[in-house]
């Protein structure tokens, strides 16, 4: 075990001074480059990345550039590195580390917030008041890896020990990386909606947080779980996944007439809004009974009007929710670790890092509709096999 000023090393795991790691130029515009190892500070791990997964998020901040923001603006020409749904090995230890141990696999949250702000304090980091002052003018140890730090289509990332969850060695790397998927998926469900079983759930839209939020609803003991969606294929899965209910959108006349319908003529107790489509807001508040609640987990791309009437008649409550806050990651993960769902099921392609511009072509493009598209680091496969 060697001690470079203070960090923690170990030849079973050593590291290169530099790695190859994918910058952002102009919008939409990709380059394989050389960039130097990190180093990790204070509670910080570094983290070998095996595996990482493309979130449409990683597509809107290539192509448009928001929710990313580096030194206050637009990541575009500033040495940046996307990418943040990845998992990998412990390799180096920052001073004073002992949380985690080298040669550890875990899976990583995006946020690690800055530990002082009023949010933080009560365990909501993905809100942090310091978002985005960090490592640029102001260092108030805020950093959303991937957002307004280097993230992940590389070789090496530096971690918060807070972000770090670890990965049980029945989980494949490609599992592992879908973590953070179902952990906003639980983030929804249960700090802010305080599901408990019994309770009827819909979930709209099956892209990969609303698939894993039927699964997370059912292994939370929800009953029924209906999930909407305009994909028969993607419904499908979302049945593998424990959906009791589907309903695909363009093929029923009315929805929320058909919601109710199978939820024995009533509304139901909670709605995940995972579509983003522009009246998604108002048919979930027709899906709800009164007092019911409302999780939003997608960004629409346009703001339609809303009936705030009706959700005030109806005492309609609203949550946005933002990534996987108050560590909720660690407990989809042990539901993934029990088996009690397959998140596997909406990972449905694989290439290697040199080939990311193709893989963000399948995600984008939904090609062979994609789901999720992941992308492995050949040296890591090469370490795993020298060190064993």
């Amino acid at each position: 075990m060697a001690m470079q000023g203070k960090v923690t090393t170990h030849k079973d795991y050593p590291i290169p001074e530099t790695m190859k790691a994918w910058v952002l130029g102009d919008p939409g515009e990709l380059t394989l480059a050389d960039k130097p190892v990190p180093s990790p500070g204070k509670a910080e791990v570094l983290v070998r990345i095996d595996a990482v997964a493309i979130c449409a998020t990683d597509l809107e901040i290539i192509h448009h550039g928001p929710p990313a923001q580096i030194h206050g603006g637009d990541p575009f020409n500033k040495n940046f590195t996307p990418g943040h749904e990845y998992m990998g090995t412990v390799v180096a230890l920052g001073p004073g580390v002992d949380e985690y141990a080298i040669g550890e696999r875990v899976t990583v949250e995006i946020h690690a917030g800055c530990g002082q702000c009023k949010r933080c304090r009560e365990g909501m980091y993905t809100s942090c008041h310091n978002y985005g002052k960090n490592y640029g003018d102001v260092d108030k140890g805020h950093r959303a890896n991937g957002f307004t730090t280097d993230g992940g289509f590389a070789e090496y990332a530096i971690n918060s020990v807070n972000t770090l969850v670890h990965v049980d060695d029945s989980m494949s790397d490609e599992e592992a990386t879908l973590v953070v998927t179902a952990g906003t998926a639980m983030y929804g469900l249960t700090e802010l909606g305080g599901l408990v079983a019994g309770e009827s759930v819909v979930v709209t839209g099956p892209g990969p947080i609303g698939l894993l939020g039927a699964a997370v609803a059912k292994a939370l003991g929800a009953q029924p779980v209906i999930l909407t969606g305009t994909r028969d294929n993607r419904l499908e899965i979302g049945k593998q996944l424990g959906a009791d209910h589907v309903v695909n959108v363009r093929k029923e006349e009315n929805v929320v007439e058909k919601i109710r319908e199978l939820n024995g003529g009533k509304g139901v107790d909670y709605v995940v809004e995972c579509s983003g489509a522009p009246q998604a807001l108002n048919e979930a508040a027709q899906m709800v009974n009164r007092g019911g609640r409302i999780c939003l987990a997608a960004f629409p791309g346009s703001s339609p009007e809303v009936d705030i009437a009706y959700l005030v008649r109806n005492n309609i409550y609203l949550y946005g929710i933002r990534g996987e806050g108050k560590t909720a990651t660690h407990r989809a993960e042990a539901f993934m670790r029990q088996k009690r769902f397959d998140a596997t099921l909406i990972h449905t392609h694989t290439f290697q890092m040199e080939d990311l511009p193709e893989a963000l072509r399948y995600a984008k493009d939904r090609v062979e509709d994609a789901i999720k598209v992941v992308v492995k680091n050949k040296h890591a496969e090469a370490q795993r096999v020298a060190a064993e």
